[in-house]
């Protein structure tokens, strides 16, 4: 629905009430339109001075502005030609370091506040009626609003903006934790295995049940947990060989090699010499 800033009175010049003690009606309805005529012409021109007056204000503004950045432009063209490469010169750490630009200009705001009406739409806002003194109603309320606001809310579209900037911040802050929550499962995806450290302790382990049980290295490279640089106990050999009982090797009747003898098997100071 637009505005109409300006209404030009009276918007109908004949429809007019004829009294009833008028003898010729033509020639009163003639006068009437002529008075109406005149008033239009009136109303026209008031307004047109308002309009006129208030170009002649933007138009001032505007040369206030232009004027400004012609001096800033004369200051700022002295300056360039002042400056000489080949005599000055400026490093890239001089640079680097320089404050960035900042205008001092500030920007307008509250545009649209009372003061900032124009006269005409001041003028029809003062010819409204007034709302109903609903606002007397607000202490009989037990929720506490006022009464009034159900009838009429100025702010009913800023409180809707409000809302909706808030929202969208809400929706801004949580799509940058999704974001953020995602790169970090993908960092810690990407995190490899700890290696598994080792010692001396768990090399004689593995020596002193024989070096047919020693793996080599070259397997143990060829290996999956060889590459990840742990080894698993028990993991990397069959264990249908050893005695649950024991631990030890067992010998198996089925098998074609002999079994073995006492001269075979290391002894104790020999297991720890090697």
């Amino acid at each position: 629905m637009p505005l109409v800033t300006r209404n030009i009175e009276p918007r109908h010049v004949c429809r007019q009430t004829i009294p009833v003690n008028i003898r010729s009606e033509l020639e009163c309805v003639t006068n009437i339109s002529l008075a109406n005529i005149i008033r239009q012409l009136g109303s026209l021109s008031k307004y047109a001075e308002d309009v006129f007056g208030e170009l002649f204000v933007q138009a001032g503004a505007f040369a206030i502005r232009v004027n400004t950045l012609g001096d800033r432009v004369d200051r700022l063209q002295v300056k360039v030609t002042q400056l000489d490469p080949k005599e000055e010169e400026v490093s890239l750490q001089a640079i680097t370091t320089r404050k960035a630009f900042r205008s001092s200009l500030t920007q307008d705001q509250q545009l649209f506040t009372r003061p900032s009406l124009p006269m005409p739409v001041q003028d029809t806002y003062e010819t409204c009626n007034p709302p109903p003194p609903l606002n007397y109603l607000s202490q009989y309320r037990d929720d506490g609003k006022d009464a009034l606001k159900f009838y009429t809310d100025p702010s009913y579209f800023f409180e809707l903006w409000k809302e909706k900037m808030l929202q969208d911040t809400k929706d801004i802050m949580k799509e940058r934790r999704k974001h953020r929550k995602e790169k970090k499962d993908h960092l810690n995806q990407r995190t490899l295995n700890p290696r598994k450290i080792k010692t001396r302790k768990d090399e004689w382990e593995r020596r002193k049940m024989g070096e047919e049980f020693v793996e080599p290295k070259n397997d143990l490279m060829n290996s999956s947990e060889g590459l990840n640089g742990s080894i698993g106990s028990g993991d990397g050999f069959n264990s249908e060989g050893l005695e649950q009982s024991t631990g030890s090797y067992a010998y198996d009747p089925d098998s074609p090699l002999s079994p073995p003898g006492t001269d075979d098997l290391p002894t104790s100071t020999c297991r720890h010499g090697v």
